[in-house]
């Protein structure tokens, strides 16, 4: 490790904090500025995250009290249809976790403008070609065996998020952007403000307008947008003066080993994403779907509204373990993970314990039928393992990203959750007729639980000086001269 005044690096933190954690400190000093630098990341990504969390969950529950096939619609076209692109777009877009987290480290900051930029070709690219799931959405549905009544409402409910997810494409590169740099307080007051704006928008649309389904789906687009719009003037308007010098033609280059590296965190995170997608899917196929559809929907609901905590671990870490392996430090890199790992487990327990608490309280958030209720009381106990077993997991995740795992890890997804848990899944629910409970549990066991000990041990075995010479090779590798001229 090298010295705390060395002058060619840069602090992590604008704070006054010792940027070096030697090993002569004693280890709760050591555990105190690491948690500093921890939080000064997760603690507005918590913020920010439930915030845009919580209008999917504010659309839910105003489609929810219109009627049973309205909330299970929503559910269906937000969870699967949505949630299938979703998981793509935002993988892809976590590539700008690696490159814009390591070159922020070695203090490339020229090169994290340009990587945005290249980072939205590509998924406006993308958002393209996945245009042909909302489109279709009620043939597709009904082909996977969903009810007609709930395929045809979902079907028209996704024509009305294709703007939504455009808006995938240009607000997931801007929050990573800022959010490798730091600068995540912004992220978090912008979220705040929108939420706010689209509680009112839902009430106006759905209600006051009379508009219905339609009505929460459009609140949920002017929504998204509006945060992207204005975290994007705060980038151009003198808020990244280090890192954003304007629009570059040299976005356009090296846009195919771009796109390669892109498809990559796709697919590691994606397939994580799809996996309880497909559980949604699964239970379409059950006795009284609609039932089944609206208790596990509320439980994902809990389970997502819960899951932007660890998300936000996950995105703490990726740039803590990206900063400190572009900066060479190895060491550090390792501890940081071990600070975030152990936190995120210990909040993940308290939410855990409080779901079992409240087992018969919590769905009244998004239904006051008495059969959903009862059915979500019955699986309430695996939503609880499943917000623990979730606390430890994206933050394994996180460190793939930050040391740019991700094409290893994809492998590691692809064969725990679905040559797994997905075929545990169908064997328990549908084979041995335990329907959803043994459905959920067999997914869990099978497949979450198997990836996260997975990553536990390879995480545990990582050589991080060797990782950390990597990342200085691959910060080099992706950097480039300042361009001669820009808009």
């Amino acid at each position: 490790m090298g010295s705390v005044n060395d002058e060619n690096r840069q602090p992590l933190l604008s704070e006054n904090i010792i940027e070096e954690t030697d090993d002569d400190q004693d280890l709760k000093t050591r555990v105190w500025i690491e948690t500093k630098k921890l939080w000064h990341i997760a603690g507005p990504a918590i913020f920010s995250r439930i915030a845009t969390y919580t209008m999917n969950v504010i659309t839910q529950g105003f489609a929810g009290h219109l009627g049973e096939v309205e909330l299970a619609a929503i559910s269906i076209s937000n969870t699967v249809i949505v949630g299938l692109n979703f998981g793509l777009l935002l993988g892809m877009a976590s590539a700008l976790e690696t490159l814009c987290g390591q070159a922020y480290g070695a203090k490339k900051h020229q090169m994290l403008g340009i990587y945005m930029q290249r980072s939205w070709i590509v998924l406006i690219l993308c958002c393209f070609l996945l245009l042909p799931f909302y489109i279709f959405a009620t043939p597709i549905l009904k082909a996977l065996g969903q009810p007609n009544d709930v395929a045809e409402l979902s079907g028209l409910v996704s024509l009305w998020f294709i703007p939504l997810h455009f808006s995938f494409a240009f607000q997931f590169p801007i929050q990573r952007f800022l959010q490798s740099q730091l600068k995540t307080a912004v992220i978090a007051w912008v979220s705040l403000a929108v939420l706010a704006i689209h509680t009112v928008l839902s009430w106006l649309f759905v209600y006051k307008l009379d508009f219905g389904i339609v009505g929460a789906a459009v609140a949920l687009d002017v929504s998204w947008w509006l945060v992207f719009i204005v975290l994007f003037c705060y980038t151009t308007c003198g808020g990244c003066p280090d890192t954003w010098s304007g629009f570059s033609i040299q976005a356009f280059t090296g846009l195919w080993e771009f796109f390669r590296l892109s498809v990559s965190s796709g697919v590691m995170l994606c397939l994580e994403n799809w996996y309880y997608r497909i559980l949604m899917l699964m239970t379409g196929y059950l006795q009284n779907a609609t039932l089944a559809l609206d208790a596990l929907s509320i439980c994902m609901n809990i389970n997502g509204w819960e899951m932007m905590i660890p998300l936000a671990f996950f995105a703490a870490t990726g740039v803590r373990v990206a900063n400190e392996l572009g900066a060479g430090r190895g060491k550090a890199a390792k501890f940081a993970t071990a600070v975030s790992v152990v936190q995120s487990t210990m909040i993940g327990l308290v939410f855990c314990v409080l779901i079992m608490i409240y087992q018969d309280k919590f769905a009244l958030i998004f239904s006051s039928s008495f059969d959903v209720l009862k059915a979500v009381k019955k699986i309430s106990y695996l939503l609880a393992f499943t917000i623990l077993l979730n606390s430890v997991q994206p933050v394994l995740s996180g460190v793939a990203v930050g040391s740019g795992w991700q094409s290893k890890v994809a492998y590691i997804n692809l064969g725990s959750y679905y040559l797994v848990g997905v075929p545990l899944g169908i064997l328990m629910g549908m084979v041995l007729h335990t329907g959803l409970e043994g459905m959920w549990a067999g997914m869990i066991f099978g497949g979450t639980a198997l990836q996260t000990i997975i990553l536990a041990f390879i995480t545990y075995r990582c050589d991080w000086e060797k990782e950390a010479k990597k990342a200085t090779m691959h910060v080099e590798k992706w950097s480039e001269p300042p361009p001669v001229s820009q808009s």
